[in-house]
């Protein structure tokens, strides 16, 4: 079998991040198959109870338990770790006052970047191990270097831009060249029991899919009601808290006027939410704040031709950046609809990543002004 991990010492041992789902599991055991001494932890990070029969959301009740058996079945030592208090205020608050202050939080790169690779990393060193390895679909070559994954529609690396030079040395993605279908084949031969287990479809810890219900309970002022304007300002309409829209959203507005309306930006100071129609949402001009560079050769003044994704879901866009005194200033080829701030802007070089930011401003075609909340 070849060596994705490429530790140099067949007897390393190799923390795996278990979450409960087939992903992890295949990663533990091709951690085992390949020699390694593998040992699985998974972080317990809220719990739902078992009235909620949700399958697919990670690190919880079921989710746990599978986990634990993916370890039994390969002969590896589990142990669950209670990060409940530091999920709920690196992660869950941050994506309640994202949300109230009229940004679109994307909750992943928050829960990697502040407890699976800080955290979850510390303990994997503290235990001695040479590497961490997780069920990211990414691949780490030699440099080393975060590229996307072989699988496209799998590919996760929008998630991990957020990932230092020294947290990714100590990385590992052994999925990174493997497709979803190989993962669930290879979990049939090992005969793990979550070989055929659904994929969680929602953030974690809103397995319902409602989000705004956890954003208003954390943060009662996303519920106060405020106006419904158009681009001039005028009032079209009452809605009933901030916590319930993002920007680029058609559906729940709550009017009928006859035309498709949609949310073109929210204003926390005056509660309004302002919608207009499709093309009122082009931008063309992104400021990039809390930057991560992985690129060879610094980011200066001059810039460099590069691809974005502004939205995980997205395709990478053509653009240019360059570094100024607030941060980084992206310049798309074409306008693009829906950039959201708060949303995550990963920067691509073909299949590698150079870095990313999150979303502070935007330039929108119809004012080209800066529009930031």
């Amino acid at each position: 079998m070849s060596d994705p991990l490429q530790l140099g010492d067949a007897r390393a041992r190799v923390v795996v991040a278990m979450s409960g789902g087939v992903d992890s599991a295949v990663t533990a055991a091709l951690v085992k198959a390949m020699g390694y001494e593998a040992v699985g932890i998974t972080l317990q990070l809220y719990d739902h109870g078992a009235a909620t029969g949700k399958q697919g959301a990670c690190c919880a009740g079921q989710d746990i338990h599978d986990a634990g058996r993916v370890a039994d079945r390969l002969g590896m030592p589990h142990y669950v770790l209670d990060y409940e208090q530091r999920f709920k205020t690196a992660v869950i608050d941050d994506f309640a006052a994202t949300y109230a202050a009229g940004r679109t939080p994307v909750p992943c790169v928050r829960c990697n970047q502040r407890l699976k690779f800080r955290d979850l990393l510390e303990v994997a060193k503290d235990l001695d191990a040479r590497a961490l390895a997780t069920g990211h679909y990414a691949q780490r070559l030699a440099g080393p270097a975060l590229h996307r994954a072989v699988d496209a529609s799998r590919d996760q690396t929008y998630f991990l831009f957020a990932t230092t030079r020294e947290q990714l040395d100590f990385l590992r993605f052994p999925l990174g060249g493997l497709t979803k279908d190989q993962v669930r084949r290879t979990a049939a031969e090992f005969g793990l029991t979550v070989a055929a287990k659904p994929d969680s479809q929602d953030i974690c810890f809103v397995p319902s899919g409602h989000y705004s219900r956890v954003v208003t309970r954390l943060r009662p002022e996303a519920a106060a009601p405020g106006p419904i304007v158009d681009l001039r300002g005028r009032v079209l309409g009452e809605h009933k808290g901030l916590g319930h829209f993002t920007v680029g959203q058609r559906r729940g507005i709550g009017l009928a006027l006859g035309e498709p309306l949609y949310v073109v930006k929210l204003e926390p100071e005056t509660r309004r939410v302002v919608v207009g129609p499709k093309d009122s949402l082009l931008v063309d001009g992104l400021v990039l704040g809390e930057t991560n560079w992985l690129g060879d050769a610094p980011l200066d003044a001059a810039g460099v031709r590069v691809t974005v994704k502004h939205r995980a879901n997205e395709a990478a866009v053509p653009a240019r950046i360059h570094a100024t005194g607030d941060g980084v200033e992206v310049r798309l080829d074409e306008p693009a609809f829906g950039v959201a701030l708060g949303q995550a802007c990963v920067v691509y070089d073909g299949p590698r990543v150079l870095g990313g930011g999150w979303i502070e401003a935007v330039r929108t075609v119809h004012e080209r002004l800066p529009a930031s909340a």
